[in-house]
């Protein structure tokens, strides 16, 4: 049985060492822990690729950077300005 170019041998010492640190308790929680990861990972994977081909338009015109509306500008006040009165 080869698994990655691992024999039996190799699977089980692993396998010792990982309960030896972990405890057995613990091993089922991490292996569910990792088939999670590896899920949502799939999952966002293949989100990406139905982001890719949505169309995305802008419903109306951008709002222009900088300009204020009708009577803000007399009571707007700039960071350095502000700065100045003080």
């Amino acid at each position: 049985m080869l698994l990655m170019g691992l024999r039996l041998p190799e699977l089980l010492i692993i396998l010792v060492v990982l309960v030896l640190v972990f405890g057995a308790a613990k091993i089922p929680q991490l292996g569910d822990a990792l088939g999670k990861g590896i899920r949502n990972f799939k999952k966002s994977a293949s989100h990406e690729d139905e982001k890719d081909t949505i169309d995305v338009t802008p419903k109306d015109e951008p709002a222009q950077q900088g300009k204020l509306p009708r009577g803000a500008a007399a009571t707007a006040t700039t960071p350095s300005a502000a700065a100045k009165k003080a």
